[in-house]
C-alpha cells in the first residue's frame, strides 16, 4: 500500500495550488481520508478531512473558505484545492487515509510522504 502526494511547489501570496494524493495498492473506498501539514519547527496539524462517502468535510479554522477537499469518484484519489495562500501556508502536506468510522476520525492508518508547500510574501 502506497500514498503519493504530489502538487506541491512555490507559490506566491494570494496564489493558488492543488495537491493530490493517489493510492496504489488496494482500494479505499471505505475510507476516510484527511490532509495534515507540519511547517519547519511545528507539529503536524489537521487540515482538513472528508469522509469516505464525501459527504462530509471539515476544515481547521485557519483554513476555512480558503481550501477545499475533495476525491475522485473511484475513490482512491484525495485534492486539496488551496486558495488566497499565504506565507504562514508554507509546510510539508501530508495526505492520509482512515478506516476508523467515528466523525471526524481521530486517527489515520495510512501516510504519504508529503508534498513541500511554498508560499512567498
Amino acid at each position: 500500500v502506497q500514498l503519493q502526494a504530489f502538487g506541491g511547489g512555490l507559490v506566491q501570496a494570494g496564489g493558488s495550488l492543488r495537491l493530490s494524493c493517489a493510492a496504489s495498492g488496494r482500494t479505499f473506498r471505505l475510507y476516510s481520508k484527511g490532509w495534515f501539514r507540519q511547517a519547519p519547527g511545528k507539529e503536524r496539524e489537521f487540515v482538513a478531512g472528508i469522509n469516505w462517502s464525501g459527504s462530509r468535510s471539515t476544515y481547521a479554522d485557519f483554513v476555512k473558505g480558503r481550501f477545499t477537499i475533495s476525491r475522485d469518484s473511484a475513490e482512491n484519489t484525495v485534492y486539496l484545492q488551496m486558495n488566497s495562500l499565504k506565507p504562514e501556508d508554507t509546510a510539508v502536506y501530508y495526505c492520509a487515509f482512515t478506516s476508523h468510522t467515528t466523525w471526524p476520525p481521530d486517527e489515520y492508518d495510512y501516510w504519504g510522504q508529503g508534498t513541500l508547500v511554498t508560499v512567498s510574501s
